[in-house]
């Protein structure tokens, strides 16, 4: 038994397609590639994602309607469960002034998706470099019936958001990155000075003018976390749980430079 491949038509790609970072465009949809799959049996299943596979359906409730991922997004989706619980606490922790979310490593979309499901904000954007992942993010939204809530960003957040016509004021940044290969699962205590390709001070750097979540393994240095913001700020820090156990960590931080505009 063959997964599930988008046709040969689906997958023709434009080499100069990108999504305006003024934001104009929220419409255009890239096809899905070679590089996205839904397994419908284990058999086709590489062996390193098999186990995540078989927790399918508590990663996505709709998986079976044609959920799509490449392989090394499996690695790095936030489960349904868990996105709801943050997309829930980040909705009700935010000030009513924050109208704007940024996912500013979308992935798949799972986290998206939850934040255009809360219905909380008047603009969810997700922002996504790797253009197959992003493909994958609006199928799976359009299942869920949100792509058109969403606006998405084919670009590296990195380069995206220092040009992009942002109001730190009115914007949340949530960030889930990667956290460098499942090695960070036997740590007792997670690196987050080291934690590869992005440390968590890189990512706040980039962010700080405005509230962040960060979503980071379980195991997080919480004292490397402290260190990011002055002494008179304070870091909430909450774990989510599926079935009593430990998933992830998010890091509620305050913005900590103030700006009446666009901090870029």
């Amino acid at each position: 038994m063959e997964p599930t491949h988008p046709t040969k038509d689906d997958r023709k790609l434009q080499d100069s397609y990108a999504i305006s970072s003024e934001l104009e465009d929220t419409s255009a949809t890239l096809p899905l590639t070679d590089e996205c799959f839904h397994y419908s049996h284990i058999s086709q299943v590489p062996w390193d994602i098999q186990k995540y596979w078989q927790q399918r359906h508590s990663i996505w409730s709709a998986y079976d309607d044609g959920i799509y991922m490449t392989d090394d997004a499996w690695f790095g989706v936030t489960p349904e469960p868990v996105a709801n619980y943050v997309a829930s606490d980040l909705a009700q922790s935010t000030d009513a002034s924050k109208t704007t979310v940024i996912d500013i490593f979308a992935g798949a979309g799972g986290n998206a998706i939850a934040f255009a499901l809360s219905g909380r904000w008047s603009q969810v954007i997700a922002v996504e470099k790797n253009p197959a992942v992003l493909a994958c993010a609006q199928n799976n939204a359009a299942i869920y019936e949100v792509a058109d809530k969403i606006t998405w960003i084919n670009d590296d957040c990195f380069s995206y958001l220092p040009k992009a016509d942002i109001n730190t004021n009115e914007t949340v940044i949530f960030a889930s990155p990667p956290w460098g290969g499942v090695g960070y699962s036997v740590d007792n205590i997670f690196d987050l000075n080291t934690m590869q390709p992005y440390s968590a001070k890189q990512i706040h750097n980039m962010c700080k003018a405005m509230d962040t979540a960060l979503f980071l393994p379980r195991t997080s240095d919480l004292r490397q976390l402290a260190k990011l913001v002055p002494d008179d700020k304070k870091i909430e820090v909450v774990q989510y749980c599926m079935e009593g156990a430990s998933k992830a960590l998010v890091a509620y931080i305050p913005a900590v430079a103030a700006d009446t505009s666009s901090a870029f």
